[in-house]
């Protein structure tokens, strides 16, 4: 086991210890484990989550009677949203991230997670990143990351931005950055840093939402600004459900993306990331093509931890490959809250052991509907906050590229406007989502979340978040 468990407090002999091993064995490890681990995770939380266990003896399930994990209950995702759903003791809890609201806008969820959770939640993160976006990179070599997202000091309450900061911390250099603030994009600072890595050399990785790189991107084009950033640079994006990508096709926004900055399509993956599951899951396109693999259509493969199931809407059957479900997530980093998880997300398994995802389910004459809804769903979901920060990002990027110099060797205009690097704030959209900021709980809860541990419990001399 790795210094990082031990310094998590996590014993390994204990259920979480063998769960972090698990992890920690990577992407190519033997799965013949799964089923025992699973069912060992499952009679623990029936045992200690009584949000949980009264789900289970609502569908007539226990570990006396589940011989499988197919057999575990899936517990909704937005169930999260009305009930603690915590497998210890909630005092223990270190880590609390809020689930974007889909269904009820005005209603969020937290999970909580206690030093064994927050081990395993990032260190499956970690390992999944670096299998799939960084599969070429060797142990301990690092790139500039740029972030199109808010990191923890913006907002402190965002699972997104403690996880992209544990991402900066193990694959970025000194000089990688958070480009996103209460004043939106930070334009002149992008730019300036991609005009940096064609002079450097040096590969960059760009991650964040897919609407922000498609405002970007096409802001970028209309002032026919282009950039010829290194080889070995990539692209990591969350969201572009629905088979679009923000307001274009798959193919449209690889081709965009290879058109403005230079990287191929083959460099680009997607992500797909839930609050209520602790594994991120990644297209497979980079990782098969560092490895020399057949290229196939892109993917998502469920690590050796996990498994994913597309079942029927209507029955809850498992449904064969092709066939178009909703996507359920089983995962073994998810021993502080559930190990299954029954998303609103729908997709199809490919029969090779991936999945993609094609959009969010709607609802339709009181039945889920095969067809996806319309509503553009970011990674940060559907609450009305979430889409009018997005709006604002999208705005800023338009403020900001206004006041961006187009490089004149690779451009027929030029914008003359100079000025800072991001718009105005607005607080009406802004600060609602990044009031935390000033929240002296949140900003604990983002320091503590990313702080080493100190032994099984809260951290010695700190308090339990509340």
């Amino acid at each position: 086991m790795r210094d990082e468990a031990i310094a998590g407090g996590v014993a390994p002999s204990s259920l979480a210890g063998r769960l972090l091993q698990a992890v920690e064995a990577g992407v190519d490890a033997d799965s013949g484990a799964f089923d025992r681990l699973a069912l060992e995770v499952f009679a623990h939380q029936y045992g200690t989550n009584a949000a949980y266990r009264e789900f289970c003896d609502a569908s007539g399930a226990s570990p006396a009677g589940v011989g499988s994990w197919r057999d575990i209950p899936a517990y909704p995702t937005d169930a999260f949203k009305h009930s603690i759903v915590a497998s210890f003791p909630f005092e223990d809890a270190v880590m609390a991230q809020l689930t974007s609201g889909t269904t009820s806008p005005n209603q969020r969820g937290r999970i909580f997670r206690d030093e064994a959770g927050r081990a395993l939640v990032f260190a499956a993160n970690r390992v999944m990143t670096g299998a799939c976006l960084f599969p070429d990179f060797e142990r301990g070599r690092r790139c500039r990351i740029l972030i199109l997202a808010p990191g923890p000091d913006t907002a402190p309450s965002m699972g997104m931005a403690i996880g992209m900061e544990e991402t900066r911390r193990h694959f970025g250099t000194p000089d990688s950055a958070f480009l996103v603030d209460r004043r939106g994009v930070r334009v002149k600072a992008l730019v300036s840093a991609l005009r940096t890595a064609e002079e450097s050399g040096a590969p960059v990785a760009l991650i964040g939402a897919t609407s922000a790189f498609v405002y970007f991107l096409k802001a970028a084009r209309r002032r026919r600004m282009r950039f010829g950033l290194p080889p070995e640079s990539r692209v990591c994006d969350g969201g572009g459900y629905r088979g679009r990508f923000g307001e274009v096709p798959r193919d449209d926004y690889h081709q965009l993306v290879e058109d403005v900055l230079g990287v191929p399509e083959r460099m680009c993956v997607n992500v797909l990331g839930l609050a209520e599951s602790a594994t991120n899951y990644f297209d497979d396109t980079l990782r098969n093509h560092v490895l020399g693999r057949p290229r196939t259509p892109r993917r998502k493969v469920p690590p050796p931890w996990t498994r994913t199931d597309v079942v029927s809407a209507e029955t809850g059957e498992v449904l064969p490959p092709g066939e178009v479900g909703l996507l359920r997530h089983f995962d073994l980093a998810n021993l502080p809250t559930v190990i299954a998880v029954q998303s609103d997300n729908l997709g199809a398994i490919d029969g090779r052991g991936g999945f993609e995802i094609v959009g969010r389910a709607k609802v339709v004459g009181g039945k889920v509907s095969p067809l996806p809804s319309d509503v553009p769903v970011g990674p940060m979901g559907d609450r009305r906050v979430f889409r009018l920060l997005e709006a604002y990002v999208n705005f800023s990027i338009d403020f900001g590229m206004g006041r961006v110099r187009s490089d004149a060797a690779k451009a027929n205009e030029l914008e003359l406007r100079t000025g800072d690097d991001a718009a105005p704030s607005c607080p009406l959209v802004v600060d609602d989502l990044v009031a935390g900021t000033d929240d002296a709980t949140a900003r604990e809860r983002a320091r503590r979340a990313l702080e080493p541990g100190r032994g099984e419990g809260s951290p010695k001399g700190q308090t339990p978040l509340r």
